[in-house]
């Protein structure tokens, strides 16, 4: 036998509810509320009894409630009220608060009465959002982030240009010993400079978001090619032989960006190979093309090999002991990988060497080495080389040039896109043109060497020089008359450069 369940008890029960409640009847005047209704809206069960459901509605929703709450009674149906809408209610004291209200037609000896639930989310709203504001907030550290890395990137290097430029021009003029040694330590000063700059801000884009992969389809001879003419001179002044084969492949990835992995295990094996060879080279594989970077060096220690990706560490580094490097390189480079989403494995034996391994996914039918067409022979002058330097920076333009004219160059110089233009309708006959990447009024290198040739012809030979160089890259069409140079360049590597480019 089934109880029958008193007036009182229902009563209890809808008072222990956690939502307000509401009964109201088929005119829309209030026959019931329970004790939550009245502690959320601040009134007496009395006062309210008998009233327009629209007391507890603001007034500017008040006409447009009539016509829904007629609506509802036609419908019949159990449903959430205002769905996707913002609702208010308001308490006795006319302050406004955000709510959600569910709706149920109760059939009570053939009228229709309407038990409405009604939750105070102003918690919920509020979180919501100092969620939005913190996210906008995030949004607006990483954008600012964003232009300030991009900023410092060219801004930042630009004194260490000015000053690596500048002690090689110095180092051709002096001839006194003691000068000559002073100006080799500051050359080694300058350099360390250099690469901790590079591997922070490297390090800096990667945490924040800057980098953002651009993957395409592209054959990996032209990138080796450009890692053997990069590093070779390296290995020689160290004594070791460079050797590097690949086949000619298609691979699916961004190149940029594999090229800084590439250069980075690179440098680390030239730094830890005191005699012998470093290997780059290409193997086709069942799905898709292995990179492997090979060296003869000391050997990385197995308990060791967990720890190598960590910032700062450094293999065979006692502590207060000069560096040679800041152990970022390998740190850099696992977050490339997992960037690229790309597998990277490592085998190394103490004494013997060390071999990095990366996989990467074939990218569509290889064709080949880009074909450029070979334009008739230009009669050469007898004279110097004549150059033209486009940069907006005062100090490095004029470091530069020095570095030029003291090289024997004939130097022309311009610091915009149209001073470059001027300087080339004035002098057609240009051998080479050398460029910085970021220049001002939102110019770029990139404008200025299209331009160029467009007026001179496709022949023009250039030096673009950048310290954003994955920026730069992808915005290029490669060809055998151009050539990338990472900012800070050494005086060294910035003419050898520009003699095999004007030998090519």
């Amino acid at each position: 036998m089934v109880a029958t369940l008193s007036a009182e008890l229902v009563r209890s029960a809808l008072d222990s509810s956690p939502d307000a409640m509401v009964l109201v009847d088929d005119q829309g005047r209030i026959i019931f509320v329970n004790q939550q209704l009245l502690s959320l809206f601040g009134y007496d069960r009395e006062e309210i009894r008998g009233q327009s459901i629209e007391l507890l509605i603001p007034e500017r929703f008040r006409t447009r409630h009539l016509g829904h709450r007629a609506q509802f009674a036609a419908e019949n149906r159990s449903r959430p009220m205002g769905a996707s809408l913002e609702l208010f209610a308001r308490h006795k004291d006319g302050s406004e608060f955000p709510v959600e209200v569910s709706l149920s037609p109760i059939r009570d000896q053939g009228a229709v009465l309407v038990a409405a639930s009604i939750r105070n989310v102003t918690d919920r709203k509020r979180a919501q959002q100092e969620l939005i504001a913190a996210r906008e907030a995030a949004d607006r550290a990483n954008s600012a982030k964003g232009r300030f890395l991009a900023t410092a990137s060219h801004d930042l290097r630009q004194p260490l240009q000015s000053l690596s430029l500048l002690n090689g021009t110095l180092r051709r003029l002096v001839e006194h010993p003691d000068a000559l040694e002073a100006l080799a330590h500051q050359d080694q000063a300058i350099e360390a400079m250099s690469r901790l700059l590079n591997a922070l801000l490297d390090i800096s884009k990667l945490e924040s978001g800057a980098i953002k992969p651009e993957k395409a389809d592209f054959n990996i001879t032209g990138l080796f090619e450009e890692l053997q003419h990069e590093f070779a001179g390296v290995a020689t002044n160290k004594g070791l032989q460079l050797l590097v084969t690949a086949a000619v492949d298609s691979v699916h990835s961004d190149r940029a960006l594999l090229g800084q992995i590439l250069r980075n295990l690179l440098s680390n094996a030239v730094k830890y190979t005191r005699a012998g060879s470093i290997r780059l080279r290409s193997l086709r594989q069942p799905h898709g093309i292995r990179i492997e970077v090979m060296d003869t060096g000391i050997g990385i220690p197995a308990d060791q090999l967990r720890f190598i990706y960590d910032e700062f560490y450094q293999l065979a580094v006692p502590t207060n002991s000069s560096r040679d490097g800041y152990g970022l390189g390998l740190s850099i480079v696992q977050r490339l990988v997992s960037l690229l989403e790309l597998k990277l494995e490592v085998r190394s034996e103490i004494g013997k060497g060390s071999l990095f391994s990366l996989d990467l996914p074939s990218g569509g039918p290889s064709l080949g080495a880009a074909q450029h067409p070979v334009p008739p022979p230009q009669p050469r002058q007898a004279s110097a080389p004549q150059v033209l330097l486009v940069e907006d920076d005062p100090a490095v333009r004029d470091a530069t040039r020095m570095l030029l004219k003291v090289e024997g160059y004939r130097v022309l110089t311009a610091s915009t896109l149209a001073e470059a233009r001027s300087q080339a309708s004035a002098h057609p006959d240009l051998d080479l043109l050398i460029t910085d990447y970021h220049l001002g009024r939102d110019e770029t290198g990139t404008q200025v060497i299209s331009t160029l040739r467009g007026d001179l012809g496709k022949h023009l030979k250039v030096v673009l020089i950048t310290g954003d160089t994955s920026s730069a890259v992808k915005g290029l069409e490669r060809d055998e008359r151009l050539r990338l140079a990472r900012k800070p360049i050494r005086a060294e590597e910035l003419l050898t450069l520009l003699r095999s480019l004007l030998a090519s």
